[in-house]
C-alpha cells in the first residue's frame, strides 16, 4: 500500500452506545478533514477497553456502532483505513517486545493511570490498565505514522512513544518513524450543558448535559434548551464570566461553521432563548443525518463487518511489516509462515 502521503493514526475507544457531541466536534471532525492530506489510519480500540471490566455483548455490539458513527461521520472507508484493533493480532505482539524496553518507573510515571486508580485503587486496577500507555505506543508505531492526532490530555502518551521509538531504534537499528503529536491549535472544546465548566462526558453526574449523536432530535433540543446559562442577558463570549452562553456559542460556531465574533453580532439585542433555539436547531440538522445513516450500517451488521475486515487486511499489510522487522532485530526465529 504505497503512497507518497505522510501517515497519521488515531483512534476512540467504544465506550459507550453513542458518541457525544465533544467526541463528534472535538475529534471526528478534524478527523474527516484529515483524509485528503494524509494516509489516514483510523481505528477502534477495543483491546484497550478490556483494561476495565467488560459485558462481552456490550462491547461487540458498542464496536459496530463506534464504526458505524465514525462512517456516518464521513469516515470514507476508500480514503481512509478503518479497522478495529483486536483484528489486527500484530498490536499485541508489538505491545509485548515494547512491554520488555519500559522501565517500570516509566509506566507509573503515567498520570493517566493514577487518575483512573484514584477512586478504586491500584489494588483493584489490572496490569492491563497499567501498561495500556505501552500499547498505545505499539498501535501508533506500528503504522510508522509521522503524526498522531490526539488531544491533549494525551500528550504524555505520545511523549512516551517516542521515547520507545528513540531507544528501539539506538538499541537495534533505525527501525521508527518518531512520530509528533498533532493537537489542534483550535480543536472544538465542547462543555457540559449542565456543568459548563466541565468537558462533555459521559461519566458527567447528569445525564442532561450529554448530547449524544445517536439521540432522538426532540431530545437533543429538551436538552439544549435547558441548558445552564449565566447572569445577565446579554449574549457575549466571555468563557471566564459567561461560561455556558461561550458553551453554547462554541457549539453554534462548530456545527455551522461560523466564527463566534459574527454569531455574536447577529444575536446583538437577542435573548438567551434565541441563542438555545438556535443551537437546538443547528445540531438537529448536523446530526440528524449521521444518526439516520449510522443506524442504515446497523441495520446490515454483515456489511459492517465486511468493511471492518476489508480495513484490518488492509492495515496488516503495514502491522505485519513491521512486526517482523521487530521480530528479526530482536533475535526471535523467523515465524512458522516463512519457512520453507
Amino acid at each position: 500500500m504505497s503512497t507518497t502521503r505522510p501517515r497519521v493514526l488515531s483512534g476512540m475507544q467504544p465506550s459507550g452506545d453513542s458518541l457525544h457531541l465533544g467526541n463528534y466536534l472535538g475529534a471526528l471532525v478534524n478527523w474527516v478533514k484529515t483524509q485528503d492530506q494524509y494516509d489516514a489510519f483510523f481505528f477502534i480500540p477495543d483491546m484497550h477497553a478490556i483494561t476495565v471490566a467488560q459485558d462481552p455483548a456490550d462491547l461487540q455490539a458498542r464496536t459496530r456502532k463506534t464504526a458505524a458513527q465514525f462512517i456516518a461521520g464521513g469516515i470514507d472507508v476508500e480514503k481512509s483505513t478503518l479497522f478495529v484493533q483486536s483484528q489486527v493480532p500484530e498490536h499485541a505482539q508489538l505491545a509485548w517486545v515494547f512491554n520488555c524496553i519500559t522501565g517500570f518507573g516509566e509506566a507509573s510515571r503515567m498520570t493517566q493511570f493514577k487518575d483512573k486508580t484514584a477512586k478504586g485503587g491500584t489494588e483493584n486496577a489490572s496490569v492491563g490498565l497499567f501498561t495500556y500507555p505501552v500499547l498505545m505506543a505499539a498501535d501508533i508505531l506500528l503504522y510508522q505514522p509521522e503524526g498522531v492526532p490526539v488531544g491533549d490530555d494525551q500528550r504524555q502518551h505520545v511523549e512516551l512513544t517516542r521515547t520507545l521509538a528513540q531507544r528501539f531504534n539506538h538499541r537495534f537499528g533505525q527501525t521508527f518513524v518518531v512520530p509528533k503529536a498533532q493537537i489542534p491549535a483550535e480543536g472544538a472544546r465542547i462543555y457540559d450543558l449542565q456543568n459548563p465548566t466541565a468537558k462533555m462526558s459521559k461519566s458527567a453526574e447528569s445525564p442532561n448535559g450529554l448530547i449524544n449523536v445517536l439521540d432522538e432530535p426532540k431530545l437533543i433540543a429538551k436538552r439544549i434548551k435547558s441548558a445552564v446559562t449565566d447572569t445577565g442577558t446579554v449574549i457575549a463570549y466571555d468563557k471566564e464570566n459567561q461560561p455556558g452562553v461561550s458553551n453554547l456559542l462554541d457549539i453554534l460556531a462548530a456545527v455551522t461553521e461560523r466564527p463566534v465574533p459574527q454569531l455574536v453580532a447577529e444575536f446583538e439585542g437577542k435573548m438567551y432563548g434565541h441563542l438555545k433555539v438556535a443551537v437546538a436547531d443547528a445540531v438537529v440538522e448536523r446530526l440528524t443525518p449521521i444518526r439516520e445513516r449510522t443506524l442504515e450500517l446497523l441495520d446490515d451488521p454483515a456489511e459492517l463487518d465486511r468493511l471492518l475486515l476489508t480495513g484490518a487486511n488492509k492495515a496488516r499489510e503495514v502491522a505485519s511489516r513491521t512486526v517482523a522487522d521487530v521480530y528479526e532485530k530482536v533475535g526471535f526465529l523467523p515465524p512458522l509462515g516463512s519457512l520453507r
